[in-house]
């Protein structure tokens, strides 16, 4: 069974973790969700407050599949800051294991150099965080090893591609049919 780590911090978008979940559970993907506080209680932008299944101190996900960083602010900030989510991505990236990041998230995979010589999308004005990257307009972008989404609304195609490039497009096309996703 494949396993994902989805990094949850202060003022993440909770849309974009929480479909992630949802969608990665449906294909049978065992998801844990992270806090990058010390407490499984984090609030998300829009002050939903979500309890996590681990709190960043007291786990390793050094064993995932793929590492998911969702965006929102001052989330994605608050992911920047974190030294040692900073050095299990770089070692998930030196493995070529998958790392994913929607909305302002991938900033962080571009500032630890991961997207340089990789098409990529964000959130529009994020750009110029995506060092090196080739950057594309399209709702999820995969690139080696690497996952990145353009925003809330890009939600469902985003995790649609994580279950795609994780368990299959056959899985991936399924879980579209009984969500209804057009």
């Amino acid at each position: 069974m494949k396993y994902v780590c989805v990094f949850l911090a202060d003022g993440f978008e909770e849309i974009e973790a929480l479909t992630v979940v949802d969608v990665l559970r449906r294909a049978g993907v065992r998801v844990d969700t992270v806090s990058m506080g010390g407490s499984e209680m984090v609030q998300g932008a829009h002050w939903i407050n979500v309890k996590a299944d681990k709190v960043f101190e007291e786990t390793s996900c050094a064993r995932a599949d793929m590492l998911v960083l969702p965006g929102g602010m001052p989330g994605t900030k608050n992911l920047q800051k974190h030294r040692g989510l900073a050095e299990l991505l770089r070692a998930q990236d030196e493995e070529g294991k998958w790392l994913a990041a929607i909305c302002a998230a991938p900033s962080v995979l571009g500032g630890l150099g991961v997207l340089k010589g990789r098409k990529a999308c964000c959130y529009p004005s994020f750009e110029e965080s995506l060092t090196g990257a080739e950057v594309v307009e399209e709702p999820a972008v995969v690139d080696g090893h690497v996952v990145t989404g353009r925003g809330m609304g890009t939600a469902v195609p985003f995790a649609l591609k994580l279950v795609e490039v994780l368990v299959g497009s056959e899985k991936a096309e399924q879980i579209k049919e009984s969500i209804l996703f057009a």
